[in-house]
């Protein structure tokens, strides 16, 4: 196989690669038959909407869902209380205290509408996105159907450092609940708790839940360019693992987790549910109510209370950027969801070399530049190799278009005369190709990177390009990498077969425009890499030339 034909190859397999990616992504990920206590349960769904749990307290009873603690299938209504902090713009219902609204201010929907900042969770009738919450019991309580009541309908962080939220629901029994929001300046993050006073005559036995429900609606972007969109749920044994909405509609998840949690993805930005603490055992389920809609949640060990007494549950909320450094704090396996695919093991040393040299620069375009650099110098001798192979080959390249006049009948002929050459001039007809292969993974990860990591999201870099996560707008870009590749072609050997060099002639005319598709980010890596192995690629070919060793 000559140098050439396996260029194409390798071509090929970039696109297939990545077309394997996406399939995966949509179909691959499928459960496979587990224990019980960490599967999902194939059955017909609970009556109950929410699972009934054996209480992890050996003193309660059974706790289950009460009918009126089915979620919601259609968007939330009645009154609301707005929340404002410096980075968060949330409305929450008075109807159990859900958060039906949430804007992040620092996150522009684009470049052209910075005033216009992303909704993460929305309320609207066929495309709602909620963090619904309540308690689970037996006795009288308060679900994400109860209406609350507040002391004021707009908060605002102001000055300071934190802000409290509180909704307040009493039972006709004597039943008193609070439920507390307490969000943070600069945080994507708020605490939620329940403190529930016990006024009644008797003991209330009960756990509190919180779930994220939407619809599957997908999410406003490429149709060219695949990003995961759905649920995820961590344990200490898989700290990584999708449920897709094609799951959720099958099977019913329904497992115990100690140091876990659950989540929401979409591209760039994500809801969590974290636990309140470590050591204790949650119950994690997924729902798909009247197949309209897709929840996943988490229930808290449950918790008794004799009459006069009182208690609290608590967790924690995420929802927001997928931003690493502050996820990996949040909790363990949290910033896997930031997911760079099969090469992460490469992806996620590029991007901290990338995040690195960023705090120096200010401008992720040159922090790409300077990293393409780094790579070649890294991989100079690896290329230099390689690059000597080819200038080798193209000194051969007239006896090889002689022998293949030759034989040109006798396909057997013709390839025992090749490797006679290859062997009498000490050439590896394969050296030319170590560059791509390196090439490959390194291309995949930093497509990866490009595309997931918030950071880059909407990243500057030079004249018109003002969004590295976007394609260029004007092509100029792709265009240059055509260039460059086809300027790379004509330094390495010809073709021995004719259809092989007319393909390898229009490739880069293809990839120019499979590339205008690719973040700017990603091509301009492709470009830098192009020009600097031109330059080496000439450099090594002029010194063999004058060494008499290539012509």
């Amino acid at each position: 196989m000559d140098t050439t034909r396996f260029i194409l190859l390798i071509s090929l397999g970039l696109v297939l690669t990545m077309i394997w990616q996406a399939w995966q992504e949509d179909y691959g990920e499928q459960y496979q038959e587990k224990p019980v206590e960490h599967s999902l349960i194939e059955q017909e769904p609970p009556a109950e909407d929410l699972p009934d749990l054996e209480s992890i307290d050996q003193q309660t009873e059974q706790v289950s869902a009460p009918t009126e603690s089915l979620p919601e299938i259609e968007s939330q209504t009645g009154a609301v209380v707005n929340v404002k902090t410096d980075v968060l713009d949330l409305d929450i219902s008075m109807l159990g205290a859900t958060i039906q609204r949430l804007a992040l201010i620092e996150y522009p929907v684009d470049k052209n509408r910075l005033n216009k900042p992303v909704v993460l969770l929305r309320n609207e009738t066929n495309d709602f996105y909620l963090l619904q919450g309540g308690l689970l019991s037996k006795n009288e309580t308060a679900n994400h159907k109860t209406e609350f009541m507040t002391d004021q309908e707009t908060y605002d962080l102001g000055k300071a450092d934190q802000i409290t939220v509180p909704f307040y629901w009493r039972s006709e029994s004597g039943l008193n609940v609070v439920k507390i929001f307490t969000f943070y300046r600069g945080k994507y993050v708020a605490d939620v708790e329940y403190q529930i006073e016990n006024s009644t005559t008797g003991n209330w036995s009960g756990s509190a839940y919180s779930q994220i429900n939407r619809t599957g609606l997908t999410e406003n972007g490429s149709k060219f360019i695949y990003t995961y969109t759905g649920a995820v749920i961590s344990s200490p044994e898989k700290r990584y693992e999708k449920i897709d909405f094609d799951d959720i509609q099958d099977n019913n998840l329904s497992l115990d987790i100690v140091n876990g949690w659950a989540a929401m993805l979409q591209h760039y930005f994500i809801t969590a549910l974290i636990p309140g603490s470590k050591q204790d055992q949650y119950h994690y389920y997924t729902l798909n109510p009247d197949k309209k809609s897709y929840v996943i949640g988490a229930i808290t060990p449950a918790k008794n209370i004799s009459a006069g007494n009182s208690t609290g549950f608590n967790h924690r909320v995420y929802f927001g950027p997928k931003t690493q450094k502050e996820l990996k704090q949040l909790a363990e396996g949290l910033e896997l969801t930031v997911d760079y695919g099969i090469f992460w093991f490469i992806a996620k040393p590029l991007f901290w070399v990338l995040d690195y040299i960023n705090h120096y620069t200010n401008n992720w375009g040159w922090s790409i530049i300077l990293v393409t650099l780094l790579l070649k110098i890294i991989f100079y001798r690896l290329s230099a190799a390689g690059y000597r192979s080819m200038a080798n080959m193209r000194r051969v390249q007239p006896r090889l278009l002689s022998i293949r006049e030759r034989y040109k009948d006798d396909r057997a002929r013709l390839n025992q005369a090749m490797m006679d050459i290859y062997k009498e001039e000490k050439i590896n007809p394969l050296g030319g190709c170590f560059p791509i292969l390196v090439q490959i993974p390194v291309f995949i990860s930093l497509y990866w990177v490009l595309l997931e990591s918030v950071e880059l999201r909407q990243a500057d870099f030079v004249l018109w390009i003002n969004d590295l996560s976007a394609p260029d707008p004007y092509f100029v870009l792709p265009l240059l990498m055509g260039v460059t590749m086809f300027v790379q072609q004509k330094l390495n050997p010809a073709p021995l077969d004719p259809v092989q060099e007319k393909v390898m002639t229009i490739l880069p005319i293809v990839f120019t425009v499979f590339f205008a598709f690719f973040p700017s980010g990603l091509v301009l890596y492709w470009v830098v890499n192009n020009i600097l192995s031109i330059a080496q690629q000439w450099a090594i070919t002029r010194n063999l030339e004058k060494a008499g060793l290539a012509k």
